[in-house]
């Protein structure tokens, strides 16, 4: 769960984090790139804005959704529009529940907006600062019944609402099915204390969005008001603002659960189950369209300068003041909304994601203008993305439009960044460091020197699905072509050390993968140290079969040809234990819902696996290398011998930083 990205990644679905965005036709076609020069560019001139009224924008709605979905292969969604405190539009589009043709209604159908329930969460917590019940800078520990160990620097709840606390990522479990919500297994409490994540940087310092964050965010919400956090929010965020069928209660009351949609992989496929989700201040929350429509009334309310049912204006203006700034110009985080500067103006949004259902929740904050959408579907081929981001996109642009700023550049200096900017591996601050979850930053981002000042960032792709492309327009500032998106580095001694892009900026970065585990050198020697193993291993039987058709023995001394074929045999253990682990995250990728205890005596196994295959192919290569010689073999053999060894030392170390032989269970 997490907010909205066009980033493409292994982690994508596995964290629930973060991906991207329509128009109502086919996706045009990738404009061609234009010939940079050391001037300016001209802009392009802003079209006339739309007066927003509700006829307009359910005209444009109704013109852009049915078209959507049904491009994207996805069931249904809700869009509310609200302005001045009213709902000028609430649209359902195709179906709640595809098997009985039941249609969306924006004020009955239930949606799961993921990580956008973080945003009541986050208003729970400033209410209690209102209250005088908590401080914002005060050591989270103080509040807790349990200790959440830092590396000296206190986390607060400032650290919590900014996605700074370094904690990393924390996967296991983060998923459930409804009869472990029955069986009380779900309890928020008891989730917390099960494992805490390690701190993998110091609090304050850099980006990591982080679902434990806000879960102990509400535990402590609910610690200090003496109310359970399902019934704190009920009692006060949901009740004062008539969000009556709005809950965060899991399994759903009998009152709500016939109203909620069905989530779907795709239209065509058969429903998903409800998914519970154990850290439910982090994204458990089920609501209308309409329900979502008045909070975010509420938060215009307090945005304009008025007291709200929610917040007094003063303490929600603390809310939206930006509070981190890590990779100027982008975009930042206020405390727990995503601050967006989109045509000119600025933005308080957030997004969310669970497995099947995909939202964003827009506020034009200085227009008294929010939008709400979310779907049912994954859809095919990132048609989710998709949709969020050409509907609020194009909103902008057809209500707020603004011409893009023009680009002021030197090319020779902007090819020189962009040199300096790709020459690196990177890897998401969002990450695990626990265990075998490491084998993930084996996939690292590199973006791609064009070699005219633009760079490529493959993982990340516009609307018209084309890998990204961004061009210089400032020192270390690169922009899409469509002025939406911005690439920016963050420099430290004439070297890229991170970047980001807007989409994520607020609560990630991209950091410079140290040496000792870059790709750049540790793939193509795994590569080739893989195939040195496979063919040593097939080999050793393919040969055994030959010499037993035409009846030949080995030509070595008995010594050499035990330490051969344990050399051989040691090949396929360490094999196998890789293609285990391979295939236990192949495994749970392919349900989420499979990420949870049951893996622990799966993972103890695999790592004792590892244990021994490395031992062995160590042992036995070393042996087999030393026989060799003593064997009076040729150096054919004698240097495959040796290339067998390195492949051994070479996945023995791959093991060791991948976590594979750390035999942890919490990751």
């Amino acid at each position: 769960m997490s907010g909205s990205l066009r980033v493409r990644s292994l982690l994508a679905c596995l964290l629930l984090c973060t991906s991207a965005f329509a128009q109502t036709g086919p996706a045009p076609a990738a404009p061609a790139a234009p010939e940079l020069t050391a001037t300016a560019q001209t802009p392009p001139a802003a079209d006339g804005a739309h007066v927003l009224t509700g006829t307009d924008v359910t005209a444009w709605l109704d013109g852009f959704m049915p078209y959507a979905l049904a491009r994207g292969n996805i069931a249904g969604g809700v869009v509310t529009v609200v302005k001045d405190g009213e709902i000028i539009a609430k649209r359902g589009y195709g179906y709640a529940d595809v098997a009985k043709r039941q249609p969306v209604d924006p004020d009955a159908t239930l949606f799961r907006p993921g990580s956008v329930s973080k945003l009541l969460t986050w208003t729970a917590v400033m209410q209690q600062v209102e209250a005088g019940r908590l401080d914002l800078d005060a050591d989270i520990n103080d509040y807790l019944d349990f200790r959440v160990p830092t590396r000296g620097t206190p986390i607060t709840l400032r650290h919590l609402m900014t996605h700074t606390s370094g904690l990393e990522e924390r996967v296991k479990n983060l998923m459930t099915t409804e009869a472990q919500a029955r069986a009380g297994k779900t309890e928020l409490g008891a989730y917390l204390k099960a494992w805490v994540p390690g701190q993998i940087f110091e609090p304050g310092t850099v980006p990591a969005y982080s679902n434990y964050a806000t879960s102990l965010a509400g535990y402590i919400v609910a610690r200090v008001s003496g109310e359970s956090f399902d019934d704190y929010i009920e009692r006060h965020v949901l009740q004062p603002l008539r969000m009556t069928r709005s809950s965060f209660r899991q399994p759903l009351p009998d009152e709500l659960a016939g109203l909620m949609a069905r989530g779907y992989q795709l239209a065509s496929d058969e429903p998903g189950g409800y998914e519970v989700v154990p850290s439910a201040p982090a994204g458990a929350l089920a609501a209308t369209g309409s329900d979502m429509a008045r909070f975010m009334i509420a938060h215009l309310e307090t945005a304009a300068g008025r007291d709200s049912p929610l917040l007094k204006a003063a303490t929600a203006a603390q809310m939206y003041t930006p509070q981190t700034r890590f990779v100027p110009p982008l975009r930042t985080m206020a405390l727990g909304f995503y601050e967006i500067d989109l045509n000119g103006q600025r933005v308080l949004g957030h997004g969310g994601d669970t497995i099947f259902f995909h939202s964003y929740l827009y506020l034009f904050r200085d227009q008294g203008v929010g939008v709400f959408v979310s779907v049912n579907s994954t859809g095919a081929d990132g048609a989710t993305g998709v949709i969020r981001s050409e509907l609020l996109e194009g909103f902008a642009d057809r209500y707020f439009p603004a011409q893009t700023p023009p680009a002021q550049v030197d090319i020779e200096t902007a090819k020189a960044q962009a040199r300096l900017l790709a020459a690196g591996h990177y890897l998401n601050s969002r990450r695990s460091e626990s265990g075998f979850m490491r084998l993930m930053q084996l996939q690292q981002v590199q973006l791609v020197d064009h070699g005219d000042g633009s760079v490529g960032f493959p993982m990340f792709s516009g609307t018209d699905g084309q890998p990204g492309r961004f061009y210089p327009v400032a020192p270390f500032v690169w922009r899409t072509l469509d002025g939406k998106q911005r690439l920016a580095a963050v420099v430290e001694d004439g070297k890229v050390t991170a970047f980001s892009v807007d989409a994520v900026s607020p609560f990630m970065l991209f950091q410079r993968v140290e040496g000792y585990r870059s790709a750049a050198w540790l793939m193509p020697v795994l590569g080739v140290s893989f195939a040195v193993l496979v063919l040593s291993a097939l080999a050793w039987p393919v040969s055994a079969l030959v010499r037993r058709r035409y009846r030949l023995a080995l030509p070595w001394p008995p010594r050499t040809v035990r330490a051969y074929r344990a050399s051989r045999a040691a090949s396929w253990l360490v094999l196998l234990s890789w293609a285990g682990w391979i295939g236990l995250i192949a495994w749970f990728m392919a349900d989420y819902f499979r990420i949870n205890d049951g893996l622990n005596g799966w993972v103890l196994a695999l790592s004792a696996l590892s244990v021994v295959a490395i031992a062995a192919g160590l042992a036995t290569s070393a042996w087999n290398l030393r026989e060799t010689w003593r064997g009076g073999r040729g150096w054919p053999a004698r240097l495959w011998a040796a290339l067998l060894l390195v492949a051994m030392l070479a996945t023995s170390y791959a093991a060791v930083i991948s976590g594979l032989v750390a035999f942890v269970t919490d990751f």
